[in-house]
């Protein structure tokens, strides 16, 4: 998987690229990141990227130019499966979402900032438009670095189980059972004797009725869907 990121911060972004499961995809070559500063695609002395919104207001507004030039020049280049834009209205992020864009081989995502991008750019490039919650960032750095860890981890090879990311909450709209690991007991807090059972059949059967209550008990709106 390539994944090329717009940004006009990128030493933001890149701490999280180079440590752990997302250093270690990248040495694996089972994805490369790319990161083009915006300001690069500017034609003005002073590398402007944003200006005045039209009809006044107040923020200022990413410009179509330089973003049409950065996605325009990485098209040219090679075919992408997705264009993205993090932004605080667009669909919420969700394991489905990860599952979908981890099957995709080029993604480009584009960062947004002061009050968002040029209404264009959303009408003519982007192909979905993705959000991390119900709130608003400074910036679409941190949701980028969000969105690649959902997404990368799933990568086959990536993480050192195989069926671990299958077993992760939301994949089947439940939250993960209680997990423990030794000692078995610790001051008293013991661990449940069905773990110890060898019943295989019995501890599945176990997990997924502590699945099952602990989403009824906390995200009840998961059972919903």
């Amino acid at each position: 998987m390539r994944i090329d990121i717009i940004t006009v911060l990128p030493e933001l972004l890149k701490s999280p690229f180079e440590a752990s499961i997302l250093k270690r995809a990248i040495e694996a070559g089972l994805v490369s990141i790319h990161f083009h500063n915006l300001r690069e695609y500017t034609t003005d002395n002073y590398k402007s990227i944003d200006d005045t919104q039209f009809g006044g207001g107040a923020g200022m507004v990413m410009m179509v130019e330089p973003i049409d030039k950065c996605i325009s020049k990485l098209k040219s280049e090679r075919d992408y499966d997705e264009v993205i834009y993090m932004t605080p209205d667009g669909n919420t992020l969700n394991q489905g979402i990860a599952n979908q864009l981890s099957l995709k081989e080029n993604i480009i995502i584009l960062c947004g900032h002061y009050k968002g991008v040029d209404q264009r750019v959303r009408d003519h490039f982007i192909t979905r438009e993705i959000s991390i919650g119900d709130y608003v960032l400074s910036g679409g750095e941190l949701g980028a670095a969000v969105l690649c860890d959902a997404v990368i981890r799933l990568i086959p090879g990536v993480l050192g189980n195989e069926t671990s990311a299958l077993t992760d909450s939301f994949q089947d709209n439940l939250l993960a059972p209680p997990i423990y690991t030794r000692p078995r007991d610790y001051k008293g807090w013991k661990v449940p004797e069905v773990l110890f059972s060898g019943n295989f059949p019995e501890i599945e059967k176990w997990r997924e009725e502590q699945a099952y209550q602990r989403t009824k008990d906390r995200r009840p709106d998961l059972l919903d869907e």
